[in-house]
């Protein structure tokens, strides 16, 4: 075998290989595979595995089958009051015709991302334009989302593409609308506490008043008691001046007499102008006439004296 023999086996084995080695392909999990064939599609291979194409004829192209997450962060929208604020919403989607996502977006996924980004707004605001701010963050939120996820998906079904789902992460009011709604909150709680305020006051003077009725009527109840009480002071008083009297009428006189004495003359710069002849003076008339040597004119026996005779108004 001459040389040009082994320069041609060795030229037909390279192309060979070469011809070999461009006629396979793999598939794995993650992909669905288009196969093209002068720029027209061929084939798609949705299933992993090898495959083989024409060489120099077939192309293939790689479309992710996974699910792709589509962030759509700080989209303003209005509610019914004309309430602008902000919404970061996330799209979840995937490739569900790989023969339709080429023909009507070149199997670009920058295009895809936005074509479904630009739909999303609008069913952005025509679901949030309904309702209004407080609807947003209640049980109606899921309801939203869900209306959300089927106007999106009637755009990306002719896209070729499966909306699995629409997630609303944040809805936040503007700066501006956010100050107007701090300042309504904070007039609410004021009128809120004053009107708290006005309740307490009026418990407090209810309050007082029924203390202050309470303790008119204790006072009033204990006077009559101190009445009731003293009344019957006084009639024991009276009955115990009584039973003296009547056991020695002239020790009796004789003895308030005395504590006359004491009360009236007791204290020192007392001046009285009476008569001598006066009944005031008249024990003191009959010591007198008695003489120094003359006996008491009365001798009464210690038990004749009441133990503690109670202080009395001093008779005139």
């Amino acid at each position: 075998m001459n040389s040009t023999t082994k320069t041609i086996i060795a030229a037909v084995a390279i192309v060979a290989a070469v011809a070999f080695y461009m006629s396979y392909f793999v598939v794995d999990q993650k992909h669905k595979a288009l196969v093209l064939r002068f720029g027209d599609i061929n084939r798609v291979v949705e299933e992993p595995g090898l495959y083989f194409k024409v060489p120099f004829a077939d192309t293939v192209t790689m479309i992710d089958n996974r699910i792709m997450i589509w962030e759509n962060n700080d989209r303003p929208v209005q509610d019914v009051a004309s309430q602008v604020y902000i919404v970061d919403a996330i799209t979840l989607a995937r490739i569900k015709d790989a023969r339709l996502f080429r023909e009507t977006l070149g199997a670009d996924l920058l295009q895809a991302e936005a074509r479904v980004a630009a739909r999303l707004d609008a069913a952005l605001r025509q679901t949030y334009g309904r309702r209004s701010f407080d609807a947003a963050l209640s049980s109606d939120r899921g309801t939203m989302m869900r209306e959300i996820r089927d106007q999106l998906r009637e755009e990306a079904d002719t896209l070729g593409i499966e909306i699995v789902d629409v997630r609303v992460r944040r809805t936040d009011l503007s700066e501006n609308v956010l100050e107007q709604t701090y300042r309504r909150m904070e007039s609410e709680r004021k009128a809120l506490a004053q009107d708290i305020r006005s309740q307490g006051e009026a418990s407090k003077t209810r309050m007082n008043a029924e203390t202050d009725r309470t303790v008119t009527e204790k006072l009033a109840q204990a006077k009559k008691e101190a009445q009731i009480l003293r009344g019957q002071g006084d009639a024991e008083r009276n009955k115990v001046y009584a039973q003296a009297f009547e056991q020695d009428p002239e020790f009796f006189g004789f003895y308030r007499s005395m504590q006359a004495y004491a009360k009236s003359l007791g204290n020192s710069g007392t001046t009285m102008v009476l008569s001598p002849d006066s009944e005031f003076f008249r024990y003191f008339g009959a010591q007198k006439a008695a003489g120094p040597a003359a006996p008491p004119p009365l001798a009464v026996a210690p038990a004749q004296v009441p133990a503690t005779p109670a202080p009395a108004t001093p008779s005139p």
